[in-house]
């Protein structure tokens, strides 16, 4: 008699760099419990969606795509289908996939690490699972995780936020803020880059308020001592909170070459008013001193920003201060959206005042401003030599794909007639500037 076969599963995740890692650690667990990895969901016998509930457009494509596996159950109802992540700590959400009569197990975000155990109670039982709780404490330490890129690794720091802006399920769905203790975080970049690895990303959904439990180091402390471990070349973080943000994370990035010179600090409006009933906890004022010490920095260090126009209650005047600020800050990119309201948040009690047509065209003369900015800004660095770590390559344009310290696209040749392997790092001559991208010659 042949023994059974391995069950195979497939993943697809929606949202944020967390929900990208969460998901390769799911990989990783699911394979460690002997579950085989496959691209092609008619072969899968487990099916995962790890879901982001930040924006509404998110949620849209995670219920047509569940609709699409209802019909998949209908013919092949032995699949399981298990959805986890963001979305499922909306009650109204979570009761609906209670309801589906296709969904099998609904894992919160702060419980994706037990998935495993939590397919085999539905093995065991036959009925439906849920593990929504998120109270329950996430691991102090490094989980594994089967890692998509086999240059850079992401490590999570910190899980939750405590900040409780208006508009944003983030805290509802991640939960209250809690940190790794630092040893955890250096034993885990140590062995990152025992495998290989050159960059790291540190995450969280609020990284600078990072509290070691340890009380060892602060987020500036740790960030520099994951710069200094052997092997690592690069070092990034995201996403910084402006409140939080102190001068000692730029005084590291100045102290340690390994740290990016690249900050990703959303400022959301440029109006005070706004910000205030965003409840952000800094005024236009506290967010440009912010800027002010970047700027300052010994290295120059790019600036990235989000910012959502349409919020409710803003006036002409609050959006022209946001233009004002992109022309004072000039960002070296930017994220913009149009607010859509999310459901139980402080802000979607609020009347909804600017209408989707006036969102949009904020939104474009937004977009349009920074595409300006962005081409002055990429072109000052025409003629510099920088130094990029090759990501690919673009067989149809006959370049190599990198990316410079400042996270910044480089498209560049080389007169080599081998192609540099991905994460090796070449000194490239900028010969040309575009709006989104740098291209040059390898020197």
């Amino acid at each position: 008699m042949q023994d059974k076969r391995p069950m195979k599963f497939i993943t697809f995740t929606w949202g944020c760099q967390m929900n990208d890692h969460d998901s390769e650690v799911i990989r990783a667990l699911l394979e460690q419990r002997g579950l085989v990895w496959t691209e092609d969901i008619e072969e899968a016998d487990v099916i995962v969606l790890n879901t982001c509930s930040v924006r509404k457009s998110a949620e849209q494509k995670v219920m047509s795509f569940l609709g699409k596996l209802k019909h998949l159950k209908e013919s092949r109802p032995d699949v399981v289908v298990a959805v986890g992540g963001c979305m499922t700590q909306n009650q109204e959400i979570s009761d609906q996939l209670r309801k589906s009569g296709h969904v099998n197990i609904i894992f919160g975000a702060r419980s994706f690490h037990r998935l495993p155990s939590l397919i085999s109670s539905y093995e065991r039982t036959g009925n439906q699972v849920v593990e929504t709780d998120l109270e329950e404490q996430p691991p102090s330490g490094a989980l594994p995780a089967h890692r998509d890129s086999r240059i850079k690794a992401y490590v999570t720091i910190m899980y939750g936020c405590d900040n409780f802006c208006s508009y944003c399920v983030v805290p509802y769905a991640r939960g209250r803020e809690r940190s790794r203790g630092s040893a955890s975080v250096l034993a885990e970049a140590r062995r990152i880059a025992d495998l290989g690895y050159t960059e790291i990303q540190l995450l969280g959904q609020n990284v600078n308020s990072y509290r070691d439990p340890e009380g060892k180091r602060s987020f500036a402390e740790l960030l520099a001592a994951v710069g200094e471990v052997a092997g690592i070349r690069r070092v990034r973080f995201m996403t910084s909170h402006p409140r939080d943000f102190t001068r000692e994370i730029v005084q590291a990035i100045d102290a340690v070459p390994t740290l990016c010179d690249h900050v990703h600090l959303p400022v959301q409006s440029g109006s005070s008013r706004i910000l205030q009933l965003m409840n952000r906890g800094y005024t236009r004022e506290d967010y440009l001193e912010r800027v002010s010490w970047i700027k300052a920095a010994r290295r120059p260090i790019a600036l990235s920003t989000d910012i959502i126009v349409g919020f409710p209650g803003e006036t002409p005047s609050d959006f022209n201060a946001t233009m004002e600020l992109l022309a004072q800050v000039e960002y070296d990119s930017l994220f913009g959206y149009k607010y859509s309201s999310r459901p139980d948040t402080p802000a979607s009690t609020m009347a909804d005042s600017v209408s989707e047509s006036e969102k949009a065209a904020r939104l474009q003369v937004l977009l349009d401003r920074q595409r300006e900015s962005q081409r002055i800004s990429y072109s000052k660095q025409l003629g510099q030599i920088l130094e990029v770590m090759v990501e690919g390559v673009n067989p149809a344009r006959e370049q190599i794909i990198g990316r410079s310290s400042q996270n910044k696209p480089v498209n560049f040749t080389c007169a080599q007639p081998i192609t540099p392997a991905p994460g090796s790092y070449l000194q490239v001559k900028i010969t040309a500037t575009h709006p989104n991208s740098l291209a040059g010659e390898a020197v």
